[in-house]
């Protein structure tokens, strides 16, 4: 039964990855987003991951925690490319 609550958390918590993957990519800018943040989340993935995996504790909630951890890794490549639109505005604005 914990496992059905934990992968309902996930999803619950997993559900916003996207919707901020596509509000980035929308923004054509790295302004909003925190990178520190971003990253911080995915520790926790991994972290979760990692519990699974040594407590030989392999099921679908590890599934879970991996397409979470794929979203979150999105939105950091988003943002790198979001900060070279930043980089390019400022070098065409200053032409």
């Amino acid at each position: 039964m914990s496992e059905i609550f934990e992968t309902v958390m996930l999803i619950c918590f997993g559900l916003s990855w996207p919707v901020s993957v596509i509000k980035n990519i929308k923004a054509r800018t790295a302004k909003t987003m925190s990178l520190s943040f971003t990253l911080l989340i995915i520790a926790g993935y991994i972290a979760g991951i990692s519990s699974k995996l040594v407590s030989h504790n392999i099921s679908f909630v590890l599934a879970v925690y991996l397409i979470n951890l794929i979203m979150v890794s999105i939105n950091v490549a988003v943002y790198f490319i979001n900060r070279r639109y930043d980089l390019a505005s400022v070098t065409s604005d200053s032409l």
